[in-house]
């Protein structure tokens, strides 16, 4: 009698210990961004992407690129975008360096834009997925006139 109630104890701690435990590993895919604009959800966090400035001249569009954010390719999962957006628009390019202006700073040209999965997930909350893999390179985000760039090393 004793071994049997004692057996019973041992298994309910297992059982109590598997199911704490289990909790606390628990992924939590909450998103809740503050501001509206674009980010890149990470393992650990989101990131925010900082917009660039996008002139439009004479029918050529020419985009004074800030420094981009680098993510190492691993760490990117999807990109979030928090407002207002026109998503029909919405293109994710490569960039491949063209040539140096003659003030010296890059030129890049844009690559063929990559297929991409979108889906609502609040008011004014998407989530867009990428249908194939990401290589490393220069990457930019565009919809209308804003765009949004990030390296992947």
């Amino acid at each position: 009698m004793k071994i049997a109630t004692g057996w019973c104890r041992v298994l309910i701690c297992i059982f109590l210990i598997l199911t704490i435990s289990s909790s606390v590993y628990a992924k939590d895919d909450k998103i809740n961004p503050k501001e509206p604009g674009v980010y890149i959800k990470t393992a650990t966090s989101l990131k925010r992407l900082l917009p660039n400035i996008v002139f439009n001249e004479e029918k050529a569009i020419y985009v004074e690129f800030n420094n981009p954010a680098h993510f190492l390719l691993k760490d990117v999962e999807y990109f979030v975008f928090f407002g207002k957006y026109d998503f029909q628009f919405l293109t994710l390019n490569p960039m491949v360096l063209f040539q140096a202006s003659p003030l010296g700073k890059p030129d890049f040209i844009f690559g063929k834009d990559l297929a991409m999965d979108m889906k609502q997930i609040g008011t004014d909350l998407y989530t867009v997925k990428p249908k194939k893999l990401l290589g490393r390179g220069y990457y930019s985000l565009w919809i209308n006139d804003s765009a949004w760039d990030f390296m992947l090393d």
